[in-house]
């Protein structure tokens, strides 16, 4: 009896293993998390790890891979972009590394699920595109940001709120009404009603720049450090839109792979 008992339980515990992994066929999951195996939203190895079905996976199934992100970007090399910047700069006395390490805590793919080569090549490629947007983190806005029109009416799924202004801020400058509010539903801020946070809290800035990355470069930072740069701006520089941005955008890039201890690889421009 008890034998027919634990049949029976197995057999229970099979079936719903069989239906939870159904439901990973289409999680639906918010921009930032991974749909698991067995179709559960959120980040972390559980989730984005062995058998991730969609967002952010890591590629190779589990976030150990690569180097520690801390020990490469020490409070030296910190120091050795922000110091470059003036000392009436904005952005000066707002990013800061413990920010940085802080937001990755929500982005643990960042820098991992390859070798410690590629790590490196993408910690460096981060950077580089976050020295040039903002100037050695001298700015948090966009220049003359607040002239401009970065309201896609098209895109219903985020509708522009009277008032605000979706033009660059953090790291990478995220704009347009169709980042905003997908990063603030993800990261936990209203990114339509209340973009101007991006610029106010260092924590927020960090975080929308890292889920712009892990969403939109994260998977072709192995495609070479061009495709990177045709992920963030596009046209706009690539195919000859900005040659001195593109070059400006490796020059930086190269000098932090030589600071890691590591070849730029191939195909560096768009």
């Amino acid at each position: 009896m008890a034998a027919k008992l634990l049949t029976i339980l197995l057999v229970g515990v099979l079936l719903a293993a069989l239906q939870g992994s159904t439901v990973a066929q289409n999680c639906g999951c918010a921009s930032g998390l991974c749909c698991s195996k067995f179709g559960y939203c959120g980040t972390g190895n559980a989730y984005c790890g062995e058998g991730c079905k969609a967002g952010p996976c890591y590629s190779s199934g589990s976030p150990s891979g690569g180097v520690s992100v801390s020990d490469v970007v020490t409070q030296a090399f910190f120091d050795g972009i922000i110091n470059q910047a003036a000392g009436n700069c904005e952005g000066k006395h707002f990013y800061t590394r413990a920010a940085f390490l802080s937001a990755l805590n929500s982005y643990p793919g960042f820098g991992k699920g390859g070798s410690a080569d590629q790590s490196k090549r993408e910690i460096a490629a981060f950077f580089a595109h976050v020295t040039h947007e903002t100037g050695h983190f001298c700015y948090i806005n966009e220049i003359n940001g607040a002239s401009k029109n970065y309201c896609n009416s098209s895109n219903t799924q985020n509708p522009c709120v009277a008032g605000q202004k979706y033009y660059g801020r953090g790291p990478l400058q995220i704009s347009w009404n169709y980042n905003y509010g997908p990063a603030g539903r993800s990261i936990g801020f209203n990114g339509l009603s209340n973009p101007g946070i991006v610029a106010t809290n260092v924590d927020t800035s960090f975080k929308t720049a890292l889920w712009f990355w892990m969403n939109n470069v994260h998977s072709v930072v192995n495609q070479g450090f061009g495709a990177t740069i045709r992920a963030i701006n596009g046209a706009i520089e690539c195919n000859g839109g900005s040659s001195s941005s593109v070059n400006a955008r490796v020059q930086y890039y190269k000098n932090y792979c030589s600071q890691f201890g590591v070849s730029p690889g191939d195909n560096l421009t768009c």
